[in-house]
């Protein structure tokens, strides 16, 4: 059974206990203030009712006093302005200060400083008299001009606690006054939950329209900008429908429930609110929140929404994934329903709540962006919507049990490049060089655990600024011929140098011969350059010069350079990147990587999420497609937004489309989607894991003079695990 819609105290323990702990300090019996400006001897007193319960100065009638009061009320009658008829009485009060007549001088003095204006004197006259004698005859009106005096200053939270403790003993018009001025004060000091509490019972205490009607829209004004959850809901528990207020405290709370996605809740606060209140000017919006509460877990099962940038500086890679995810839609009944997120993260909120409440889509597909993405995820968990998003966000997928993505990660490339260089080609020694930037960072240090997991050594890692365009230092690192100083065979040969006698010249080109004579230390197979095509096309000449080879696919062509340079001892050094290294066909027909970089990176190996010349049949159908559908608009081939468009639209078409079994609900849909497996699509054969991470074969591509092939890594498997090779 469900606790009722106003049983708010679980709720209250559960979010914001110390708020409530810290809010309920404020009117400790315990909680000790300094003595009043002006009053006494300094000593702390408590703040419950701000003055002690009994006179502090036990005050007497005198003769001489009461005469010179007599004189001070003529002096002040006379005084051309209250500030000076207030001095008349103080010089009373100076002169006699222990006596009856001192204090009525100290009182009527904060009187004239109140009716001036004067409200720091007329704070500083009332807290003294109150703390000599709290039982003064004229102690409430004191109190009274006290608070407001203490509120005028901007010492709202003094003049809450003395304005709430009169209106708990005032009745009628007096009381309501009085309540009245401690909402300002409660107001005015943060006290949001006691400022609302009051507006409520002003509302309940209203004897005329036009009073309710002035309560009602105070407590409106603290629901809508002021007051907390935890305020609304404690002056919700047990409020009486018949209070005029009800309906505003209710249906705040509702709204509340609705933004905690406490749905049993928001449907009984609701339900209440429109059986008491079925005609209030509220009941119009409380019946669409109804019905939208109840639609959320109303799906269509043939709808799918669509969550992308169609506008702004992201419009281009918005419609490249939508173009694609309409090809593999096409010819079906599943209907698309596009969200515009505009690359901004509260659209992309909007966008997803609109798609479940409104749309009723049984999955969406979606967003590209990191943080739309992260937004999307929180927002298809809260409310139980499939999400298969493409983006590259790492760790998105830990959101939500909801959350499905299918891109290409920087984990699933450094993982791809590694398995091949250790399983197939059977590499152990790596060097990386990478940029110092995150994509770089991050991608080296995957690929170095990826190594170090499967039994390999990591023997040089050097890093660049990203905009670097020589990388002498960084290769002559890589091979040993930088500190030169840590080399025995330098530091002999200058030794011997050191023993012959030279002259200067001469010695200069010793040194240079034994410096060119530093043979490179090269201990590793492969080198990792997680970059741009156009930076690697800078780096692997200067790799070159320092006797790293990269271009020897065949043996015989590694025995050539052997004897061309003399060098016994080279071997061929693999160069590995990323998908970053896939660049445009320059005017030669070729990739730019291989018209820059030359013969420097033939022989190289890269991984990438799609390969638009590949020969597996399924990506061969989807480049035919794309081609009659989209070429002659766009002018270009399909690249990976659009593949990856392709197959998340296929995925969910082939759910849909099934026979027998088809999701009907969106937990049926989700769970159709984590038993997906070796769909066979243009980015290839996928599946998700238990973390809900498309996985798949990756596209390895090789570059030769002639351009970029596809590698058949089973081929080249079987090839190695025979002795052989493979192409």
């Amino acid at each position: 059974m469900h606790a009722p819609a106003m049983d708010v105290s679980s709720l209250l323990r559960r979010s914001l206990a110390v708020a409530l702990a810290a809010l309920s300090l404020t009117g400790c019996p315990n909680q000790k203030t300094r003595t009043p400006s002006g009053g006494g001897t300094g000593e702390e007193v408590p703040t419950g009712d701000q003055f002690p319960k009994r006179p502090t100065v036990e005050a007497k009638k005198d003769a001489a006093a009461d005469a010179a009061l007599t004189q001070a009320s003529q002096t002040a009658q006379a005084a051309p302005d209250k500030k000076k008829a207030a001095e008349a009485y103080l010089a009373v009060r100076k002169a006699y200060p222990a006596t009856t007549a001192g204090q009525e001088a100290l009182y009527r003095a904060g009187v004239l400083y109140f009716e001036s204006k004067d409200f720091v004197n007329a704070r500083k006259s009332f807290n003294e008299l109150l703390f000599e004698n709290p039982l003064y005859p004229q102690a409430d009106d004191a109190k009274h001009k006290l608070a407001v005096s203490a509120m005028e200053v901007g010492a709202y939270r003094d003049a809450y606690q003395t304005l709430s403790s009169l209106a708990e003993r005032a009745e009628g018009a007096e009381k309501e006054q009085l309540q009245a001025e401690a909402a300002r004060a409660a107001a005015g000091a943060g006290l949001y939950g006691q400022a609302l509490t009051l507006a409520v019972e002003q509302a309940g205490e209203a004897k005329t329209p036009e009073e309710q009607a002035a309560a009602v829209a105070r407590v409106e004004q603290l629901v809508e900008g002021r007051a907390d959850f935890v305020d609304i809901a404690r002056v919700a528990e047990g409020l009486s429908p018949s209070n005029p207020a009800w309906p505003v405290i209710t249906f705040k709370l509702a709204r509340v429930y609705y933004h905690l996605r406490d749905w049993t809740r928001l449907e009984e606060t609701l339900n209440r609110f429109l059986a008491e209140a079925p005609n209030h000017a509220f009941a119009p919006q409380a019946r669409e929140l109804l019905a939208r509460a109840t639609r959320r877990v109303e799906a269509k099962p043939r709808t799918v929404g669509v969550v992308l940038p169609m506008t702004g500086r992201y419009q281009p890679i918005g419609e490249a994934v939508l173009r694609g995810i309409q090809l593999g839609l096409e010819g079906s009944n599943v209907e698309l329903v596009v969200k515009d997120t505009q690359g901004d993260v509260n659209k992309t909120g909007q966008a997803m709540e609109q798609l479940a409440f409104d749309d009723g889509a049984i999955a969406v597909l979606g967003p590209l962006l990191g943080d739309d993405t992260k937004r999307a995820a929180l927002v298809a968990e809260e409310l139980q919507v499939p999400l298969l998003t493409m983006s590259r966000q790492e760790g998105v997928t830990d959101l939500g049990t909801y959350v499905f993505r299918n891109m290409l990660t920087n984990t699933a490339q450094a993982d791809a490049i590694a398995d091949y260089a250790m399983n197939v080609k059977g590499y152990k020694r790596f060097a990386v060089l990478y940029p110092n930037i995150p994509y770089g960072v991050e991608l080296a240090d995957t690929f170095w655990d990826d190594v170090v997991e499967r039994g390999g050594v990591i023997r040089g890692a050097e890093r660049y600024a990203h905009d670097q365009t020589t990388f002498t230092t960084e290769a002559k690192k890589l091979v040993g011929r930088y500190y030169l100083e840590d080399r025995g065979d330098y530091v002999g040969g200058v030794r011997d140098i050191q023993g012959e006698n030279l002259d200067a010249y001469r010695r200069r080109k010793a040194l240079e011969k034994v410096k060119a004579g530093v043979e490179p230390i090269i201990d590793f197979d492969a080198i990792f350059m997680p970059d741009d095509w156009r930076r690697v096309s800078l780096v692997a000449p200067a790799l070159a010069v320092e006797d790293i080879v990269t271009n020897a696919c065949d043996p015989r062509d590694l025995e050539r350079i052997r004897k061309t340079t003399g060098k016994k001892e080279l071997k061929t050094v693999t160069l590995f990147g990323t998908n970053q290294w896939s660049s445009p066909k320059g005017r030669s027909g070729l990739p730019e990587l291989v018209e820059r970089g030359g013969k420097f990176v033939t022989c190289s190996v890269y991984v990438d999420g799609f390969f638009v010349d590949s020969q597996r049949p399924a990506t061969r159908r989807f480049v035919q497609k794309y081609r009659e559908a989209f070429k002659q608009d766009t002018g270009k081939d399909p690249g990976l937004l659009e593949a990856i468009g392709y197959d998340s639209g296929r995925m969910l078409r082939q759910l849909i489309e099934k026979k027998d079994g088809a999701p009907q609900t969106r937990a049926q849909m989700r769970e159709a989607l984590a038993n997906l497996k070796d769909f066979d699509g243009a980015t290839g054969k996928t599946s998700f894991n238990d973390k809900r991470e498309a996985v798949k074969q990756l596209f390895l591509l090789s570059i030769d003079n002639k351009g970029v092939t596809e590698i058949n890594v089973e081929k080249e498997k079987a090839a190695a695990a025979s002795g052989g090779s493979g192409s």
